[in-house]
């Protein structure tokens, strides 16, 4: 079995992501810059989803609620999404995402398990940043992995995914 090279991975992760809302609420993503570093993400919106097999690791993808509102009223199909939409529609979206991954991967790479999709809220930071006095909510996750900005053209929808694997 050929090993999975990293920019095999990258591409992978941003096709499922930009197909993901093209096929289901056709909207098209630009990707930004991969970066290959984790760095603290304003999130009011996160779903992770775990990855078994051959390869271990997170699919996480954070957004801010607007952006999130955006997602689900255009993934479930409504023209209000409150807090339950839109927790829906972002472990929906985390699942399809990491779907799409799985699909390609396991056809050229064999093997591959995902979790149940998990949404939080709260910022993103590394391990190693110490919490604010003031600061009441973070999550806190490894310093290795890569983060994928995306956007749409006209901005009204902005998202980072992570891969750690």
């Amino acid at each position: 079995m050929a090993a999975i090279s990293f920019e095999e991975l990258m591409l992978s992760i941003m096709s499922a992501t930009q197909d993901t809302f093209k096929s289901y609420m056709n909207i098209d993503l630009l990707a930004g810059i991969v970066e290959k570093k984790v760095e603290p993400v304003d999130s009011d919106v996160t779903g992770i989803v775990g990855i078994a097999g051959d390869r271990v690791g997170y699919i996480i993808i954070a957004t801010d609620k607007a952006s999130a509102q955006r997602v689900a009223k255009g993934l479930l199909l409504i023209d209000e999404a409150d807090d339950e939409c839109i927790r829906d529609a972002m472990g929906e979206l985390a699942n399809n995402i990491a779907g799409g991954f799985k699909t390609k991967y396991h056809e050229q790479y064999g093997s591959v398990a995902l979790g149940l999709p998990l949404v939080v809220s709260g910022r993103l930071q590394a391990i190693s940043e110490s919490l604010a006095a003031d600061q009441t909510s973070s999550i806190n996750v490894q310093c290795k992995g890569v983060t994928i900005p995306f956007r749409t053209a006209d901005g009204s929808i902005r998202l980072s995914v992570m891969v750690y694997m």
